[in-house]
C-alpha cells in the first residue's frame, strides 16, 4: 500500500533494472485507492482471506446507504428524552421501566438513500454500525494477463461440467455429418455393433457376442434363475406355503428380467 505515483515509480524502476516489462501491465490498475498484493500461492483461498475481514463504519450524515438499516425491536437503554427522535422518525415506542422500548423492527433506510441528520444521531445513540468496509479484489493479473476476480470461483467442477458439453455437442455435430471426431468414435462404433447384432438375429449371420442374444431369445427360461430348494421341517402350515410360493414366483419374474450376461462380456 502506498501512494500510486510512488508504487509505479517502484514498478517501472524494476523493469529497468531487471529489463523484464511484465509488471508494467500494473501501472494502469493503480488508479484510485488500491494496493497490490503479491502471493505464489492459491489465488482463491487468498482472495477469500483478504475480504473475510470486514470493519463496522457508522452512518454519517449524507453517505448514501450501500444496503438497508433496521433498527431491531427491544429496550434501547436510552432514557424517556429521547423519545423525540423515535418520533420524528416514526419509530413506535413505548417507555418500559424508565426506558425507550421499540416496540416493532423498523427499517430506517434503505440502500441507495442518503443518510439524514436523525437517522445518523440515532443510530450513533443505540451504538448501531450498519455499514462495513474492507478490501475488495478489483483484478486478478497472472501471467501478464487481467482476469476478473469471478474467475476464481469457477470449480473443478464446472470446468469437468463444461467440457463434457462441449464433447457432447462435437459429438451431436460429428454423427450428424458424418466426420469423424475422437468424440464420436465410441458412439460410432456402439452404433455399428448395435446394427450388426440386429442383422445377426434376423439372418444366420453370427459372431461370439450375438451368439449369447440369440440363445436368450430362442429360450428364455433357461437364463432364469433357479427357485430355491424348498424348506425342511414339517411344522409349516398353508400360511408358510402360500408364502414359499409368492417368494418363488418373485425370483422368477426377476429371473426373466435378467439375461444373465452382459452384451459387452
Amino acid at each position: 500500500m502506498g501512494k500510486n505515483t510512488l508504487m509505479k515509480r517502484c514498478i517501472r524502476a524494476y523493469c529497468e533494472k531487471k529489463g523484464d516489462d511484465k509488471w508494467a501491465i500494473l501501472l494502469d490498475q493503480l488508479v484510485g485507492n488500491v494496493g497490490l498484493i503479491f502471493t505464489s500461492g492459491d489465488l482463491a483461498a487468498v482472495r477469500d482471506e483478504v475480504v473475510k475481514f470486514k470493519v463496522g463504519a457508522p452512518a454519517r450524515v449524507g453517505l448514501v446507504a450501500p444496503n438497508d438499516v433496521t433498527v431491531p425491536a427491544g429496550n434501547t437503554g436510552l432514557d424517556p428524552s429521547s423519545t423525540s427522535f423515535f418520533q420524528a422518525l416514526n419509530i413506535p415506542t413505548k417507555i418500559n421501566r424508565g426506558t425507550v422500548e421499540i416496540v416493532t423492527d423498523v427499517a430506517l433506510i434503505k440502500a441507495g438513500d442518503k443518510v439524514g441528520g436523525s437517522e445518523a444521531t440515532l443510530l450513533a445513540k443505540l451504538g448501531i454500525r450498519p455499514f462495513s468496509y474492507g478490501l475488495v479484489v478489483r483484478q486478478v493479473i497472472d501471467g501478464g494477463a487481467i482476469y476478473d476476480p469471478k474467475v476464481l470461483d469457477i470449480t473443478d467442477a464446472d470446468l469437468l461440467k463444461n467440457a463434457g458439453d462441449a464433447i457432447a455437442q462435437v459429438a451431436a455435430l460429428s454423427l450428424e455429418t458424418g466426420v469423424a471426431t475422437p468424440a464420436s468414435v465410441p458412439h460410432s462404433l456402439i452404433n455399428g455393433y448395435k446394427n450388426l447384432l440386429a442383422i445377426a438375429v434376423e439372418t444366420e449371420f453370427s459372431f461370439a457376442l450375438a451368439d449369447k442374444v440369440k440363445e436368450y431369445l430362442a429360450n428364455p427360461s433357461a437364463f432364469a434363475s433357479a427357485a430355491p430348494a424348498a424348506g425342511g421341517g414339517g411344522g409349516g402350515g398353508k400360511e408358510d406355503k402360500k408364502e414359499d410360493k409368492k417368494k418363488e414366483e418373485e425370483e422368477e419374474e426377476e429371473g426373466d428380467d435378467d439375461m444373465g450376461f452382459s452384451l459387452f462380456d
